[in-house]
């Protein structure tokens, strides 16, 4: 799987200090208490939603978004946005630039995140992707009509489902050009003539004085000192998420013009959300 490296390092961070300290201990033991207390409810209630609802989850999904939006309230981050998420059952695609764009997007809708199989088996953030009914695939063309299924089955169970398509994250700048390859799911004689997909765009805003790529985490960045860095901000900033237009699968020809159509309207919805990126352009490897 490739990476997104950025030709400029990371911005440095600075050290904390007391009060920065201070606002760690304070929001990271809010952040860590909420998200426990929210899984510990999630699990009990599934007990009860699993044997009579089977893969529908009519309750566990408000849980899951009442924890991503208290979490945002105590690091402080505001959500500015923009346009209507469409109704019901169907997918989303949107640009990634962070870890936190999995709290922002869970925030403002109830999704299920399409994830790379290999975070099942991450430490702490495996288990939280397992509980809240993250769809795990492999990149395999032998797997590919098992995860067909899997896509069908989960969206006739009235999941909304949200894959970031460029692959990789960035540093926050820019927006890649989608990949393909899991559109591939979508476009099939069962999906595509009844399937939306709708863009999302996001696009953080650092706080006054802070570095363009405050909130952005790519590359072999470490998770540990990143989230430290944004707990002991002294101030936050914003992230603006603008939804698009839906796009009828059924309307393109195939899945490489449907990557390039949802792709082009998330870059639209980037650029306009703030300046346009700086001369790094980055590179994959």
């Amino acid at each position: 799987m490739q990476t997104w490296h950025s030709d400029t390092p990371p911005d440095p961070v600075p050290a904390p200090g007391v009060a920065g300290w201070a606002r760690i201990v304070a929001r990271g033991g809010a952040m860590v208490l909420l998200i426990l207390c929210g899984l510990v409810l999630l699990l009990v209630l599934r007990v009860v939603e699993r044997p009579i609802f089977g893969l529908r989850r009519p309750v566990t999904p408000y849980i899951t978004q009442g924890v991503c939006r208290g979490a945002l309230a105590i690091l402080g981050l505001r959500v500015v946005r923009h346009g209507h998420r469409l109704a019901g059952r169907g997918a989303a695609v949107a640009n990634h630039g962070s870890w936190l764009d999995i709290f922002v997007l869970n925030a403002a809708d109830r999704v299920y995140f399409v994830s790379k199989a290999e975070v099942r088996d991450w430490p702490g953030i495996g288990w939280l992707a397992r509980a809240t009914g993250t769809v795990f695939i492999r990149r395999d063309p032998r797997e590919a009509q098992a995860q067909r299924r899997l896509f069908e089955d989960r969206l006739r169970a009235g999941h909304r489902l949200m894959f970031f398509p460029e692959g990789t994250s960035t540093d926050g700048q820019r927006v890649l050009p989608f990949k393909s390859t899991l559109f591939a799911a979508f476009v099939t004689e069962d999906l595509a003539p009844v399937l939306d997909i709708q863009p999302v765009s996001l696009r953080y805003i650092a706080p006054d004085a802070a570095p363009p790529r405050f909130y952005a985490w790519w590359g072999d960045m470490d998770f540990g000192s990143h989230m430290l860095k944004l707990l002991a901000a002294p101030r936050q900033g914003r992230v603006v998420l603008t939804y698009h237009p839906p796009v009828a699968v059924a309307r393109m020809p195939d899945r490489k013009a449907l990557a390039r159509a949802t792709g082009q309207a998330v870059a639209r919805g980037f650029a306009a959300a703030d300046p346009a990126p700086g001369p790094d352009t980055g590179r994959l490897a």
